[in-house]
């Protein structure tokens, strides 16, 4: 199924001033299906069976947070319903109705299918929604209160690129829809529109599905994604070999791990950076053909095994999601989709040395393992993101240009806003000399990386001094910050 994005400018919601409760918003069919998918080569989400076996003095309470912050990348469908508050006591009457019934936990996304809605409903709430609440609460975090516009310079961002509405603080939330069919998105879409009424005004919605068939799990480039997410203490209950395991502060605020003071009622929050990533996929595949490794220690290549070539070590992976540290030299499906084995290692046998693995490789840069010398929890967080846009055409793959939108809508969770997402982008993507002490400077991140001068190195393994100039094929359209608050604080505190 093609992929879709619907932009809907300041369309305000209609409905009456008169809220319609959670039990009169339509009939709901049995689900039979799992409302989630486990994609090939990633971590499998644990079961509630699991959890209701080893549950231990580290259990979360799955009941009260927000699905979204936890699950990951495992939706077919999802929608972002972006809101600006016009009458904040109507807005929390409607919520206090709203929230026990469709609001959704992680608990509800790991229950039996039949326990889950046709829609998870997740809410989050930027700094100007919750003063537009009354609720004037320092949450503790540095980039929090000024916004992800604010900000954007400091993330490199190019701010001629950014659209309406994200160009300022007008977003006040967002609703988060996720399912498996348009048609449910659409019906809890309505839904909130019946809830709330004239309390909001929509000012934009963003939706990304699952790419068709075979590429499902993966983004436009073509490679698979979600794959090294680290495992939470109280969440997971299987560790994979090589993943990270960071306790549930590092995510979840005011849990074990989270270094700042909140309020009570932020227990068990998260904080959520938006991105709205373009990306420029023909430009992507002309370029790497143009640039085609001619050879590598297996031989010589052809110029399109040149050119997968160097999109894997531009990535770090295969498109397979197989990590070039352990397939240095061909794709390896098998091992992409082994999570007993796609995530194992840690680049402690390329420290000094780009054969297998360039030091700038977005993987590592992302993630950087043993180049900071051990495990570090800190800098960790969880991405929950989604493609969004049509399947590139044959004509666009012809031209090498870019014709129709399609990208990324990308999100991520932690406690500290400038631990995760914001360290990663500023501190690790975008610094060129990162990872530290190398013997040869590695360069920006040549898929993300945010910088007017885009050169890396390292990534012919025959000429590892060979310096590439890598066009900007991600495109930062806009983003916000964003708190997703406790199911509980939602209707404690929010609709107080």
């Amino acid at each position: 199924m093609r992929l879709s994005l619907f932009v809907v400018s300041v369309a305000v919601f209609i409905g009456s001033s008169t809220h319609v409760s959670a039990a009169k918003l339509g009939a709901r069919q049995s689900r039979t299906t799992p409302l989630l998918t486990n994609f090939p080569g990633q971590a499998p989400l644990p079961s509630l069976e699991q959890h209701s076996t080893q549950r231990g003095a580290n259990t979360l309470p799955l009941d009260n947070i927000q699905g979204d912050i936890l699950v990951g990348m495992k939706k077919q469908k999802e929608r972002f319903v972006f809101f600006h508050v016009n009458d904040a006591t109507s807005f929390k009457t409607a919520l206090k109705t709203y929230v026990p019934d469709h609001i959704t936990s992680a608990q509800t996304l790991i229950s039996d299918p039949s326990e889950q809605p046709l829609a998870f409903v997740n809410l989050a709430f930027s700094n100007t929604g919750l003063q537009a609440l009354g609720v004037t609460d320092s949450l503790g975090d540095a980039q929090f209160p000024n916004g992800q516009f604010a900000d954007a310079s400091n993330l490199g961002d190019d701010l001629s690129q950014w659209v309406a509405p994200f160009t300022g603080t007008a977003i006040h939330g967002v609703f988060l829809i996720g399912s498996d069919q348009d048609s449910f998105l659409d019906q809890f879409e309505n839904d909130i529109s019946t809830a709330f009424g004239a309390s909001i005004t929509e000012v934009q919605a963003l939706s990304g599905s699952a790419r068709p068939g075979d590429l499902a799990g993966h983004e436009h480039f073509g490679f698979l994604d979600g794959i090294s997410q680290p495992a939470v203490t109280g969440w997971e209950t299987t560790v994979f070999p090589g993943q990270a395991v960071v306790p549930p502060g590092i995510i979840l605020t005011g849990r074990d791990g989270d270094p700042t003071t909140r309020p009570s009622w932020a227990l068990d929050g998260s904080f959520m950076a938006f991105r709205h990533f373009q990306q420029k996929v023909p430009e992507f595949n002309a370029y790497t053909l143009a640039n085609a490794i001619p050879a590598n220690s297996a031989g010589n290549l052809t110029q399109q095994e040149g050119a997968e070539f160097l999109g894997a070590r531009m990535f770090g992976r295969w498109k397979s999601g197989a990590p070039i540290d352990l397939a240095p030299t061909a794709d390896d499906p098998a091992l992409g989709a082994d999570p007993q084995r796609n995530n194992n290692f840690d680049f402690s046998d390329t420290l000094t040395d780009e054969t297998k693995c360039p030091f700038a490789a977005h993987i590592r840069k992302t993630n950087p393992r043993q180049d900071l010398g051990g495990p570090v929890n800190t800098f960790h967080a969880i991405r929950s993101s989604i493609p969004y846009g049509p399947e590139t055409s044959d004509a666009e793959l012809a031209s090498g240009v870019t014709s129709q939108d399609r990208g990324l809508l990308f999100v991520e969770y932690q406690s500290v806003i400038g631990n995760g997402f914001r360290f990663q982008q500023i501190n690790w993507v975008n610094n060129a000399g990162f990872p530290f002490s190398k013997p040869i400077a590695p360069g920006i991140d040549p898929i993300i990386g945010q910088s007017p001068t885009r050169s890396t190195g390292g990534l012919d393994p025959l000429d590892q001094t060979k310096t590439f100039s890598v066009p900007l094929f991600v495109i930062p359209k806009g983003g916000e910050y964003f708190f997703m608050p406790s199911i509980s604080a939602l209707t404690s505190t929010i609709a107080a």
